[in-house]
């Protein structure tokens, strides 16, 4: 009874320990991103788009950073929390105290576990609602901009008719509206271009609408205050074109690469996002297990700022693995669950190799 109590406060200790390094590291790394964003997005501002709208934009990205960045801290902060405890030789004692190197390694793994499900449920349903917010924001400030016009505008296609929105707002409001409309022979049958839109049911009303027609003659262009557009594409499909797959919910991508592909268009990219964020609990843990196989092996006699540095080196190496295997996998014709297996199988792999040669 004596070593279970006692085991038990060596559990908590540690996944404390771990957890608040953790959670610190990962405050700083979102920190970090947002400033460096910041500096980028003042070559954006305008008259339309002012320092004030920039600000709102990086507040509203840091659910998305937080979740990106969730592997990374769990690395670094183990490799911290891990190592302070290897340097004042509490990793020793609580190995003293028959803490066999699997117990130590499930305490070790829990704190980056609770981090990894929080951070997907900010992903989930914190991060694609204000990430929309943020970029439907931006293109509403800089749509009025010459300079930066439809450059961070969505394209969709709704069988022959190619669709451009500049801005979409949460509750089916459009803005900057194209239409592209091609006939059965893939000839250019007309143009409509809109101001805003709002979705009524099972269409769209337009308003503001200057219409190009293609006739044999030549153009004719039409203005109309309204006119309806029968469609098949939702305010919440067009809430998804939006933002990038990384930052939509994993509920959501599943069926969006379904509609895609009905399309005709390719959805491998929203493959591959939705089994990178399901299997991203499970490379935290791989990732832990790989801290751990440096405290034990190589770097348990290096001084601290070693072990950031190779906790930083090898996280890179870990994104620039899943950004690679994953394009590549996929142009060889797999699955993108097996694209991101692969880069966790790898993880896993490395770190239990190094955890039991130096057992």
């Amino acid at each position: 009874m004596a070593q279970w109590t006692r085991v038990k406060q060596l559990d908590r200790y540690l996944l404390e320990t771990l957890l608040w390094s953790i959670v610190g590291v990962l405050g700083v790394l979102v920190v970090l991103d947002g400033l460096s964003d910041l500096i980028d997005g003042l070559g954006d501002l305008s008259d339309t788009y002012g320092f004030a709208d920039l600000l709102i934009y990086i507040a509203l990205t840091l659910p998305r950073r937080v979740e990106e960045f969730v592997p990374y801290a769990t690395l670094i902060g183990a490799l911290l929390g891990l190592g302070r405890l290897a340097s004042s030789s509490e990793l020793t004692i609580i190995r003293s105290a028959g803490v066999a190197m699997p117990r130590l390694a499930w305490m070790a793994v829990k704190p980056a576990l609770i981090v990894a499900l929080v951070g997907f449920g900010v992903g989930e349903y914190v991060a694609p609602v204000s990430e929309q917010i943020a970029v439907s924001h931006r293109a509403l400030a800089q749509r009025d901009d010459p300079n930066l016009a439809g450059r961070y505008g969505t394209w969709n296609r709704d069988g022959s008719t190619f669709v451009h929105v500049d801005a979409v707002q949460r509750g089916g409001l459009i803005f900057g509206v194209t239409l592209i409309e091609f006939d059965e022979s893939g000839a250019l049958e007309r143009s409509v271009a809109a101001d805003r839109g709002t979705f009524q049911g099972d269409r769209w009303l337009l308003e503001g609408v200057a219409a190009t027609e293609m006739t044999a003659s030549g153009t004719q262009v039409s203005r109309q205050t309204t006119r309806e557009w029968v469609s098949g594409i939702t305010p919440n499909l067009l809430t998804l074109d939006t933002v990038k797959p990384e930052s939509l919910p994993a509920s959501q991508l599943w069926g969006y690469s379904d509609y895609l592909r009905s399309q005709g268009l390719l959805a491998n990219d929203i493959e591959l996002a939705f089994w990178n964020k399901v299997l991203q609990p499970l490379s935290c843990a791989g990732l832990v297990i790989l801290a751990m196989s440096f405290i034990f092996g190589p770097l348990r006699e290096t001084n601290m700022s070693s072990r950031i540095f190779v906790g930083v080196l090898v996280g890179v190496v870990f994104r620039i693995s899943q950004d690679f295997f994953g394009p590549v996998t996929l142009l060889m014709g797999m699955s993108g669950g097996v694209a991101s297996l692969m880069t966790v199988i790898l993880c896993w792999s490395f770190g239990l190799v190094l955890l039991l040669k130096k057992q």
